[in-house]
């Protein structure tokens, strides 16, 4: 028996007027990149503050719950903040607090305090809250419908140039003295441990503010800059629209599936330095061990230029589903090896990484015409699997061991296999005659 679809008609991209969007889009990618390398800073703080305050890896992984948490508690007022002012405007919001957040860094270093610097990344990351609520779908409609994967996974590559990048910068200005051990320092007095805080905190002050300057002007510029209005794809507060997201299970199964994927990336992007000084693994220092964690980022950079390529070709389903496989069978290698072997299976993962959040965001993003920009905040509150995840990954790891601790990474990359075979599936295939 033939079941009537919803009515899915609604364009979710810009009508096709001629015009070109190379400049806003080149615009736009400009914030893409910034968040991606703030967000990738946190890789250098988990080992920075974890032998600065003494922490377990459960405690240590507070800096991701806190920063990936924000998410879940900001999204869906961003997703208002956008139907109120608009995308470009939201943009500009996102950046100041943003620089805010950065600047909060300075006091927390000064005291220095755990709590504080977990008070100040969520900050930070409720601007990127925003930022990601109205950039990610901006990009979604900015061109022709069948070209949306290809174009975010164009603009996601920035992003990946930032979190490539990051890495280098971090190491070289937040690890650069060699820490001393957990045995060092706990054999202080409490006056030389205090001195001992207050001077590896002070380490990351000076990026902060530098970052928080950067973004200030970015903020200035975004906000000068004339972007084109995609009007028929946000609605405006107190507009009526027949139609609701929990209409479309593509945008649920979507939400869970960026929920697992940042989870999963987050996760092992975490413990990276902290297993490459494994000495069964790679015996590394924390200092090299960050550099190699750039290239777990960098191959999410190169994964998602040549990805954007790709999509122009093939389904979007399909290479999601290809990537799935290829990053649980590379983490589980890694799980099963030592050395080398471990290592470069792990730093591979980041290369399938790559079209992943693109793609899910995409996918579950189509088809919502108005209700875009809402869409988009249910899929950026899911990034709450950034908090949750590592945190689960981090009681697991103080209790099992980092090495087999991976375990949760794959299982998440298995749900990203199902939502590209089946869960992917928008309202016009799924209410489709047999």
């Amino acid at each position: 028996m033939a079941i009537t679809a919803p009515n899915t008609s609604t364009r979710t991209s810009a009508p096709d007027t001629g015009q070109s969007y190379a400049a806003p889009l080149a615009t736009v990618t400009t914030l893409f990149f910034m968040w991606g390398f703030l967000t990738c800073l946190n890789d250098i703080l988990v080992p920075h503050l974890k032998s600065i305050f003494d922490l377990s890896y459960a405690q240590v992984m507070l800096i991701q719950f806190a920063f990936f948490g924000a998410y879940f508690v900001f999204s869906l007022p961003s997703a208002r903040i956008v139907d109120a002012i608009g995308y470009q405007r939201s943009m500009v919001v996102g950046l100041l607090a943003m620089g805010l957040g950065a600047f909060l860094f300075v006091p927390a270093a000064m005291v220095p305090s755990f709590p504080l610097f977990l008070g100040a990344l969520i900050v930070l990351a409720a601007g990127i809250t925003c930022l990601q609520v109205a950039a990610n779908p901006y990009v979604t409609v900015l061109g022709k419908p069948e070209t949306a994967s290809s174009r975010l996974n164009l603009t996601q590559a920035f992003n990946s140039l930032g979190t490539f990048l990051a890495p280098f910068f971090g190491g070289l200005l937040i690890l650069s003295a060699a820490p001393k051990t957990m045995a060092d320092i706990r054999a202080m007095a409490p006056d030389v441990l205090q001195a001992y805080r207050l001077h590896e905190a002070a380490t990351v002050k000076t990026p902060y503010v530098g970052l928080g300057i950067a973004l200030v002007v970015l903020a200035l510029a975004i906000g000068s800059f004339k972007l084109p209005k995609i009007e028929h794809a946000q609605h405006k507060v107190g507009e009526k629209v027949n139609d609701s997201i929990w209409n479309h299970p593509s945008l649920i199964f979507g939400a869970i599936g960026i929920f697992v994927y940042v989870g999963g990336e987050v996760s092992i992007g975490s413990f990276l330095v902290n297993y490459f000084t494994q000495p069964e693994i790679g015996g590394l220092t924390e200092k090299v061990a960050a550099s190699f964690v750039a290239f777990y980022w960098g191959g999410a950079m190169v994964g998602r230029f040549i990805g954007s390529a790709l999509l122009q070709k093939m389904s979007t389903r399909g290479l999601l589903g290809i990537c799935a496989v290829c990053a649980a069978a590379l983490v589980a290698i890694s799980m099963l090896t030592t050395g080398h072997t471990a290592m470069y299976s792990i730093i591979l993962v980041g290369f399938f990484n790559s079209i992943m959040f693109p793609s899910i965001f995409t996918l579950g993003v189509a088809e919502l015409g108005p209700l875009t920009g809402d869409g988009s905040g249910v899929m950026i509150m899911a990034i709450v699997g950034g908090a949750i995840i590592p945190v689960a990954q981090g009681w697991i790891a103080d209790r099992i061991g980092i090495h087999h601790a991976f375990f949760l990474p794959v299982i998440c990359y298995l749900y990203i296999l199902f939502f590209a075979l089946s869960g992917s599936k928008p309202n016009s295939q799924r209410y489709a005659k047999a």
